[in-house]
């Protein structure tokens, strides 16, 4: 099957539109937030933020009207089915801005929630919580990481059945939308003496219950601090205490003791969601330090006729075209194949190492680039400069990655018993001589 990522000349239409869109009225509704006052100087009233409201609703209404909310989701989920390619080139369009995820009812993470729910829960919780969260009547909250650890073998958090419940206890860290979600995802340790993979379970958790403490609504590098001690916030990361909250046992997402293979499910299709959305990043840092080195001088010359501006924009380009074909080499894998195998997770660790390094390298060329107005907090660069650590740690740190790329890289080879290796060049020799001796003798015999 040859590989290809064109798509027809209809859908085609559709990236064009969404492009169009997000620079038109996304971008501009992503600046006016940034500012979060009038043009005046005064803050925003009530009666502007209804009307900032309904002209977002106005968005998502178009987005719908043109088959596009929700477009992660497949056919039997109420979504338009479109496989993992045209997956990416849509995400590529939307990482550029900021709202446009939760303007086309794709925003992390909803959308993992809703796949974890459609694949592993029951009629009941698929009604009661994955369809609000597909029509955007609710939000949700995945609550796996904790405060000592990320790694999930370390993982104390817990829960014991009683009855009819499950009584859960323990402290999650960096709950994203954890402050603000009408309910949680919670993985939580039911069986501690088994082994890693079967040693915890997934609860859908109401947010609502008794017991359920938003310690702090943790923000990332650049917020002032005292803006975690507002758990009412929107946004954040919430670091959530679980004291006794009594869980009906008909919350049990998925089989008791399967929560991280079930979890799998989530972060796969996440993984190649987010390293596309990083193009979309990357490239929009690599069109401002065009359009910087093109209009900015230094001792006379313009900036992009220096040569190490150029090998900056030319080393730019090449990282972020390689990492682009990477991640749709990637998608097409697994529209081919409808399954995450062995192959298809060794593209994936590949692309989520790579998000993290190509992010950090074009966002710091553009910031150097831009000198003191990089360093501000007047472009977009200093937001777009927290994308590269974040790539590195969210859904699994870089060096986990690695380590399981390698495993998956090793067991398709083999170890030498010899004593040189297979490709020791006497011992390549001496056999290759053996083959021509032969072939040398029955040409001289014919």
């Amino acid at each position: 099957m040859p590989i290809d990522f064109d798509v027809e000349p209809e859908f085609q239409e559709q990236i064009d539109w969404v492009e169009r869109f997000a620079k038109e009225e996304i971008e501009p509704l992503d600046n006016f937030m940034r500012g979060r006052t009038m043009k005046d100087g005064s803050p925003i009233n009530a009666d502007a933020w209804k009307a900032i409201r309904a002209y977002i609703e106005g968005l998502k209404q178009q987005v719908k009207d043109r088959g596009l909310w929700g477009f992660h989701l497949g056919k039997e989920l109420g979504g338009p089915g479109l496989g993992q390619v045209k997956l990416c080139l849509l995400n590529e369009k939307l990482g550029r801005t900021r709202n446009g995820p939760g303007i086309f009812g794709c925003q992390a993470p909803d959308t993992g929630n809703m796949e974890l729910i459609a694949h592993n829960g029951t009629e009941e919780q698929k009604k009661k919580y994955m369809e609000p969260l597909l029509s955007g009547e609710k939000h949700s909250a995945y609550s796996m990481t904790e405060p000592h650890a990320g790694e999930p073998g370390e993982f104390k958090c817990s829960a014991v059945r009683d009855g009819d419940d499950w009584i859960l206890n323990g402290e999650k860290w960096f709950t994203s939308n954890g402050a603000n979600a009408d309910f949680l995802i919670v993985m939580a340790v039911t069986a501690p003496e088994k082994p890693t993979l079967e040693k915890a379970s997934m609860f859908i958790v109401d947010r609502d219950l008794p017991g359920v403490e938003v310690v702090r609504n943790i923000h990332t590098m650049g917020t002032p601090l005292r803006e975690n001690y507002n758990i009412t916030s929107g946004g954040g990361h919430a670091y959530i205490r679980y004291n006794n909250v009594r869980v009906p046992a008909k919350n049990l997402l998925g089989k008791e003791g399967q929560g991280f293979v079930g979890s799998q499910t989530r972060l796969s299709g996440g993984r190649v969601h987010h390293a596309m959305r990083a193009v979309g990043v990357c490239t929009k840092a690599l069109d401002m330090m065009c359009e910087r080195a093109l209009s900015r001088k230094a001792k006379g010359q313009l900036l992009s006729d220096l040569q190490m501006v150029q090998q900056d924009i030319s080393d730019s380009y090449i990282q972020l075209k390689q990492f682009r074909l990477h991640v749709l080499y990637t998608a097409w894998l697994i529209d081919k194949t409808k399954a995450y195998t062995r192959e298809i997770r060794k593209e994936i660790a590949s692309i989520k190492i790579t998000a993290a390094k190509v992010n950090h390298d074009i966002i710091y060329r553009a910031i150097h680039l831009h000198g003191a107005l990089g360093m501000s907090n007047e472009t977009p660069l200093a937001d777009m400069w927290m994308s590269a650590p974040q790539m590195g740690i969210q859904d699994g740190t870089t060096e986990v990655h690695k380590a399981n790329l390698a495993k998956l890289l090793l067991r398709d080879y083999e170890a030498c018993e010899d004593l040189f290796p297979s490709y020791h060049l006497p011992k390549l020799i001496e056999a290759a001589q053996d083959k021509f001796d032969k072939v040398i003798e029955d040409y001289l015999v014919a």
